[in-house]
């Protein structure tokens, strides 16, 4: 047993220094980029900021709007032939989408998302990107379909994950990854930390393995842990070359889900004429939103649970948002903002124009945290 004693940060540690800046509005900041991948030698441009591959968040119609500004959806594994077949007649882009399987094929060989996966492929070959997500890519057998994969698909760009430390973020583009997935239990509906104790604190992780990365020509997304779009820039910052969100972009109208409504008590009353006192009630707007090895979506999607496998996820209900493409706007113009306050005229650049500053209190709370 060792501790290691380097301190590691987490987004609610740090602040950008703001430096001059020769940037006179926010509209000079360019947001697209142009990466070229390690592995499978193809080029994507486009906004790095993605909507992950959950229940709620990595939905058509939610790519159908993110698409609009060149950004990326990848799309949650438990869709039929017949909903492609419906996404793409109307309107879903497939550049700016990705197909999505787990590992369930390395014990069962007709595992039905790793089938469905080959089958969209076959059928669509336009689309770039296979994402392989599991929670834990530690193990060696996820090494090893990596390059399986690499080698079945030689020209599709392969997004691999989670981990987070350096050895894993090279092992895996060594593999045949072109993007890593980092992040273990930062998720706003995301247990494992609190199941396992198992976890680096978001930016410090992202900071080591976008060097790790960088190093051998690989890329890394930021996975987890964004509450406000300045976690976003600060993720981009610390050199995320792509940030993934979920909580974020969960509770839209574009993420379907049952909109429940609650009546809930504003703190007021109206007075009868009796003395007697009523209090006041408001209608509210929630969705259910869960983590993707929650209980609940175990339970929806029939997921393998065999006697020693424990839930790392959790259901909520959260405020229903209306339509995403506000909270895009809310987001894109954080990371706009920011831009303009350290000097960096592309996104591309944010790491070089980013010094963090060490915080104990981000914001005045004498009226809430936002």
């Amino acid at each position: 047993m060792r501790i290691d004693q380097d301190m590691k940060l987490d987004f609610k540690d740090v602040l950008f220094k703001p430096k001059r800046s020769k940037l006179e509005s926010r509209r000079d900041v360019d947001m697209h980029r142009t990466f070229k991948f390690h592995n499978s030698g193809k080029e994507w441009t486009g906004i790095p900021i993605m909507a992950s591959n959950m229940d709620g968040v990595g939905t058509f119609e939610v790519a159908k709007v993110l698409q609009q500004h060149k950004m990326l959806t990848v799309l949650r594994k438990h869709y039929t032939q017949e909903d492609w077949k419906e996404a793409v007649g109307s309107g879903l882009k497939l550049k700016y989408v990705s197909v999505c399987t787990g590992t369930g094929v390395i014990w069962d060989p007709d595992a039905p998302d790793y089938a469905t996966m080959k089958a969209v492929l076959q059928n669509y070959p336009d689309i770039p990107f296979i994402t392989v997500d599991v929670a834990n890519a530690y193990h060696e057998n996820f090494g090893e379909f990596i390059a399986r994969l690499r080698d079945e698909y030689p020209e599709k760009t392969i997004i691999a994950g989670n981990v987070i430390t350096a050895e894993m973020t090279e092992e895996l583009i060594i593999r045949g990854a072109d993007i890593v997935k980092c992040g273990i239990g930062p998720g706003s509906v995301c247990t494992t930390r609190l199941m396992t104790g198992v976890g680096v604190p978001q930016l410090s992780g992202i900071i080591e393995c976008a060097d790790a990365a960088n190093g051998i020509g690989g890329h890394i997304i930021a996975d987890g842990g964004c509450v406000y779009p300045g976690d976003v820039a600060k993720a981009l910052g610390a050199g995320a070359h792509f940030v993934m969100l979920g909580g974020m972009l969960a509770g839209h109208k574009e993420g379907g889900g049952n909109v429940i409504t609650k009546h809930t008590a504003t703190g007021g009353a109206h007075k009868l004429d009796n003395g007697t006192y009523i209090p006041h009630f408001e209608e509210k707007q929630f969705v259910q939103f869960y983590g993707m090895s929650s209980d609940a979506a175990m339970e929806k999607h029939g997921s393998r649970k065999d006697g020693y496998r424990g839930a790392e996820g959790k259901l909520v209900s959260i405020p229903y948002k209306g339509e995403v493409e506000r909270t895009l706007t809310e987001i894109l113009g954080g990371v706009r903002s920011a831009c303009t306050y350290i000097g960096a005229k592309r996104i591309k650049d944010m790491p070089k124009c980013t010094t963090f500053t060490r915080c104990t209190q981000q914001v005045n709370t004498v009226f809430g945290n936002v």
